[in-house]
């Protein structure tokens, strides 16, 4: 059946979309930022320092699989900074950065798959300025279309996206996956940063048709999401993330430190410098004699905990600092979303949604790919 599907998708994907636009050519090594086999962005130094409640430090060194069973399809959240409504596909610094921070790490369990895309830039957003929404999706259904007939070769693969990349993939997986031989590959989405809707009560409905929420680290073909706000700084009524307009849904929160409920310490990685974005977080002190932390990561174990709640009409993953002012260790994390010197609550810890679950999103897609891979023996 994967044959037939990939003969008839070498067939169907044309040079140009619907609207009679040029799509990209993935066929280009240029518009992937990461491909097995290659040094590229995902080939990045992730050495991290850890750093104890006491204030000592160790250097955690990061070793990819040597041979990975499954793939990893990543679609990167608004980071561009082009000039324009929707991004060229030259990827910049911003692009590059994003992807140390969020996907290059993947490559302990998979391998992993970036495609470029015109997404709708940071610029636009800023400046509240026009772009095409449908664009981005275009981009990345041809370079999945594209990843399907040359790559896939029938291996499991788990869809990740942040923001942006997450509403894009959640379109995929919508529009493109449900209900095709596509769908047999999923062994799970991770839709992080976007408000994924559910019906209420209910792990399915709203964005999917039969896709669930993942309640399990074994089940696969499911959905991993949430939205992250300090567990001190709930969503404001007129936030942006956490809740859905649309009677009878909920969106969806899934912890990936504790799918089944409850709260847990996350395993967080922190960047050591400045955050992914440009202008909006500045490198932090970890240790109160003020010694800079010399790897690109942090670790802190045991200083944030994870919990989803509900609050309200709101649905997210709280995220708890427990601090102890009497230890050397910092009492804070970076991330909240800042305009100059003025917080914006709307946003919560939206530039950290990965960072604050980063290995234990890595190893439930370890877990995750072996339930996969159970059942097809």
């Amino acid at each position: 059946m994967f044959a037939i599907l990939a003969a008839t998708l070498a067939l169907a994907v044309p040079a140009q979309d619907a609207a009679g636009q040029p799509l990209p050519d993935y066929r280009e090594g240029a518009n992937w930022l990461c491909r097995p086999g290659r040094e590229d962005a995902c080939t990045q130094d992730l050495t991290a320092t850890v750093i104890a409640a006491d204030g000592s430090r160790s250097i955690e060194r990061f070793e990819p699989a040597a041979d990975p069973a499954f793939d990893c399809f990543y679609v990167y959240p608004t980071v561009s900074n082009d000039p324009g409504g929707n991004s060229d596909l030259v990827p910049g610094d911003e692009e590059r950065r994003v992807i140390r921070v969020q996907a290059a790490r993947f490559r302990a369990q998979c391998r992993v798959f970036a495609p470029v895309y015109r997404q709708g830039t940071l610029t636009a957003l800023r400046m509240n300025r026009p772009r095409d929404r449908e664009m981005g999706y275009r981009d990345v259904k041809a370079a999945w279309e594209d990843y399907l007939v040359h790559d896939n070769a029938g291996r499991g693969v788990v869809l990740i996206g942040h923001s942006q990349g997450a509403y894009v993939l959640t379109q995929l997986l919508a529009r493109d996956i449900e209900g095709t031989p596509a769908a047999d590959r999923l062994i799970s989405a991770m839709l992080i940063g976007a408000n994924v809707p559910v019906a209420e009560g209910g792990d399915t409905g709203g964005a999917f048709r039969s896709t669930p929420l993942c309640r399990s680290a074994d089940a696969y073909g499911c959905v991993v999401t949430y939205v992250t706000f300090r567990a001190d700084a709930p969503p404001p009524e007129d936030s942006r993330f956490g809740a859905t307009e649309t009677a009878g849904t909920r969106v969806g929160c899934t912890n990936p430190a504790a799918l089944a409920g409850g709260e847990a310490a996350g395993d967080a990685y922190f960047s050591a410098a400045s955050s992914f974005v440009e202008g909006m977080g500045e490198a932090s002190a970890w240790t109160s004699d003020g010694a800079p932390v010399e790897t690109p990561f942090v670790k802190v174990p045991g200083l944030v905990s994870l919990e989803c709640v509900v609050r309200g009409r709101f649905d997210y993953l709280a995220a708890s600092v427990n601090a102890d002012p009497a230890d050397p260790r910092a009492d804070d994390i970076p991330g909240d979303v800042r305009i100059g010197p003025n917080l914006v609550p709307q946003w919560g810890l939206h530039l950290i949604d990965m960072n604050v679950a980063m290995g234990d999103l890595v190893a439930l897609a370890g877990r995750q790919a072996e339930s996969w891979g159970a059942a097809r023996n």
